[in-house]
């Protein structure tokens, strides 16, 4: 893609990312293959170095991410499965990727079976994703709907996504810092959930998740790190919340992989629960240590009887409105009243 330029895909029109690896080789022969690294194959779209465009119409584009590939038997997706029994690194392309861009705009398109990632973001300085819909079987590995990472100025809205990973995941690595997400009336179905992590050692700050429904997502608010690749994640509001059928419908964890090594401490703080409505699962917060104990309020959270609290190195602050079920140690007596989504989001 150039700058200033709109790829603009009809209602009942479909592009489609063809199945054959050579078309995607950055040179080396890996896509298509398994090896210790995973960054052998080119994106199907690509936004580089550009300011202004971006993708818009109600069409499709299709990753035939379940197609077997050219002068294989095998799906992107099952030698995604395979490396990871395998112990290796998947090469298989990403939908789309945005990087060192400004002011891209998505609306109205809907992405379905991504290969790998469906639009992945690195430096990007202003983008706008509006009722977009995204579309991948919940067993489909890697899939993740968007990921905004060394970014800012980021909104996603009225949009759609089912993935087999994470539904959104904002990430911070070596590239620099990821600030100022909206994130804003959305729905999730399966999927991951509304992440942050793992990679967060640039710092993740001011985040704001409002009006989101979480549908069947395995995790839902979910702020994912360890020592290998944490750091600062501060400002992180989340509001008008509805989690329906999750695993863990909270999961702030600073031990993403228990066996990691390294001194990028994750440290989250300023994380602000407010009008938050589940069912059951477990709502675990969990810090690094007491030096580096997660800082969160908690205001008109409630959850039913069933979910059950799992918290360690964590300081909360309880709002007037109250937690329920009530904390292990901080909220005793509030008043419980369990299951409420559909009264309190009734446009939902």
């Amino acid at each position: 893609m150039k700058s200033d330029v709109t790829l603009w895909i009809e209602r009942d029109a479909t592009l489609f990312a063809i199945p054959d690896p050579t078309a995607y080789d950055r040179g080396l022969g890996h896509c298509g293959r398994i090896a210790g690294k995973g960054d052998g194959c080119r994106p199907f779209i690509s936004f580089s170095k550009t300011h202004g465009g971006g993708i818009y119409g109600d069409g499709i584009i299709d990753g035939q991410g379940g197609t077997p590939m050219a002068g294989s038997a095998e799906t992107w997706w099952q030698l995604a499965r395979r490396a990871q029994t395998e112990r290796g690194n998947q090469n298989v392309p990403r939908l789309i990727q945005i990087d060192h861009a400004q002011d891209i705009t998505f609306h109205g398109i809907t992405l379905r079976d991504a290969p790998n990632f469906h639009v992945a973001m690195n430096r990007v300085e202003g983008a706008t994703f509006w009722g977009v819909t995204i579309d991948a079987p919940a067993d489909a590995r890697n899939t993740d709907g968007i990921d905004p990472g060394a970014s800012q100025d980021v909104t996603i809205t009225h949009s759609v996504i089912r993935t087999g990973d994470d539904n959104v995941a904002i990430k911070a690595g070596n590239n620099g810092p990821t600030r100022y997400v909206s994130i804003v009336d959305n729905y999730f179905g399966w999927g991951h959930g509304m992440s942050i992590g793992s990679e967060v050692s640039s710092g993740v700050s001011d985040i704001l998740v409002r009006g989101l429904i979480l549908d069947g997502t395995t995790s839902g608010l979910r702020i994912k790190s360890d020592v290998s690749r944490g750091g600062l994640v501060e400002r992180v509001t989340y509001e008008n919340v509805c989690l329906r059928g999750n695993r863990w419908p909270i999961m702030f964890d600073t031990r993403y992989d228990p066996r990691a090594q390294g001194d990028s401490i994750p440290h989250y703080r300023q994380i602000v629960l407010r009008h938050v409505r589940g069912d059951g699962g477990a709502l675990v917060m969990r810090g690094i240590d007491k030096m580096h104990a997660l800082e969160i309020t908690l205001d008109d959270v409630r959850f039913a009887d069933s979910a059950t609290w799992q918290m360690e190195n964590t300081n909360v602050t309880v709002g007037r409105s109250g937690v329920s079920p009530p904390l292990p140690t901080r909220a005793a007596g509030l008043l419980s009243r369990g299951w409420e989504c559909a009264k309190a989001f009734p446009n939902r």
